[in-house]
C-alpha cells in the first residue's frame, strides 16, 4: 500500500515567540483554524497533550472528530503528533517545524498518513484533500497571528 505525504509552509511576519505560543495553544484552535469547531483537553503531562478535535459539520452535516497527541519541544521548536484515534487513517504522524528567516517565521508542516483498507478515501484523493487545505489553513493561521502581533 502507499503512503501518503504532504508539506507545506508559510512565513508569518511575527517573532518566533508568538507564532509558538499562538499555533501550540490547542484550546485557541478553533480561532486560528478555520476548519475546526472545538477542542478539548483530554490530559496534559509536561510538553504532552492530548485532545480531541471536532470539525465544523461537512456538506452532509457529519462532524469529524478524533484524538490527537502532540509532543512540543520549545527548545528544538518542533512538534510531533499522531492521530490516537485514527478514524480513516491506518496511521496519521505529522510534523511541524519553526525558525527564525528574513520576515519573522517560518512554520513548515508534514504530514506522513496511511489510510486503512476499508476507508472510502484512497492515499491520493487523501493527499490532494490535505495538500489543497493546508495552504489555507496556514493563510488564515498567518493573518491571524500577524494582526495578534501587531496589537501586542
Amino acid at each position: 500500500m502507499a503512503a501518503g505525504h504532504t508539506e507545506s509552509s508559510v512565513v508569518i511576519d511575527a517573532p518566533i515567540d508568538v507564532v509558538w505560543e499562538m499555533t501550540n495553544d490547542v484550546t485557541s484552535w478553533p480561532n486560528l483554524f478555520t476548519e475546526y469547531a472545538e477542542t478539548e483537553v483530554l490530559s496534559q503531562d509536561g510538553n504532552t497533550v492530548r485532545f480531541r478535535l471536532t470539525m465544523h459539520p461537512d456538506a452532509n452535516g457529519n462532524k469529524w472528530s478524533w484524538v490527537s497527541e502532540p509532543v512540543m519541544d520549545p527548545v528544538a521548536r518542533t512538534v510531533r503528533a499522531q492521530r490516537i484515534e485514527k478514524g480513516w487513517f491506518e496511521e496519521m504522524d505529522i510534523y511541524w517545524n519553526y525558525r527564525e528567516v528574513d520576515g519573522g517565521t517560518q512554520l513548515n508542516w508534514m504530514q506522513d498518513f496511511q489510510m486503512r483498507a476499508d476507508s472510502p478515501v484512497s492515499v491520493e484523493q487523501m493527499t490532494e484533500r490535505i495538500s489543497g487545505n493546508s495552504p489555507v489553513q496556514m493563510a488564515a493561521i498567518k493573518a491571524k497571528i500577524e494582526s495578534a502581533s501587531v496589537s501586542r
